[in-house]
């Protein structure tokens, strides 16, 4: 029996045949993996590229737009501070107007209980202002008959 073990044929030819015929299919699938593999990684690359000039462009025009804000922000400080000034001197313009006024009001209510205590200690002055007003009348009087 050892002769006939011996004697069997190999089955290795056969299966060989049907893994040659495989290799070749395996083999341009490789291939195909392989350039679609280089195709996304130049995608990925391009992709790249992309966003690092989006990502530089946005942070320009960022530079910019914070440059602008803070050139307005400075200019609406300074236009503020102008009103804040000007408001400033209205008010003190408005508050000596308002002392004058007082102050006149002040002395004419001076002049006014002045008048009236002269009024007060002289009969005279006030006799002498009847007569003024007196005579102011006559010659009214006078003037409207002609």
């Amino acid at each position: 029996m050892a002769n006939s073990d011996s004697s069997t044929p190999l089955p290795s030819p056969a299966p060989l045949a049907p893994k040659k015929e495989n290799i070749t299919p395996i083999g341009s699938k490789i291939a195909e993996l392989n350039e679609s593999r280089t195709e996304l990684l130049s995608r990925i690359q391009g992709l790249k590229q992309d966003m690092q000039n989006w990502r530089s462009k946005l942070d320009t025009q960022v530079k910019i737009y914070r440059n602008e804000l803070s050139e307005l922000k400075k200019s609406l400080n300074v236009e503020v501070e102008q009103l804040r000034s000007e408001f400033q001197e209205l008010r003190n313009t408005l508050q000596q107007q308002q002392e004058d006024v007082t102050t006149s009001l002040k002395n004419l209510g001076l002049q006014d209980s002045l008048a009236d205590a002269k009024d007060v200690q002289d009969p005279k002055v006030e006799d002498k202002d009847e007569e003024i007003h007196a005579s102011a009348e006559e010659d009214t009087g006078k003037k409207a008959e002609n």
